[in-house]
């Protein structure tokens, strides 16, 4: 395994070890993650970890959507 030395800037260094220690996980395992998603996946395309992650499993949002906004926006005033 090779070394590699990476210039941070010192709040992205804070996120990355705040992030390895909430994994439980070094450091190094956590840039290794991170660089193999980032090479895997297609050029010139991002890959979306959190898609899906808000599925209401509802089928006719799109359908109600000025319904759904509105009642949301009421609530929240």
């Amino acid at each position: 395994m090779q070394r590699t030395t990476v210039k941070l800037p010192d709040d992205l260094d804070a996120r990355l070890r705040h992030e390895a220690k909430r994994r439980g996980i070094t450091v190094s395992e956590l840039t290794r993650e991170a660089i193999e998603t980032l090479l895997v996946a297609p050029q010139g395309k991002r890959r979306l970890l959190a898609a899906g992650a808000g599925a209401s499993g509802r089928t006719d949002i799109s359908e109600r959507i000025e319904e759904i906004l509105a009642s949301e926006v009421g609530s929240s005033h």
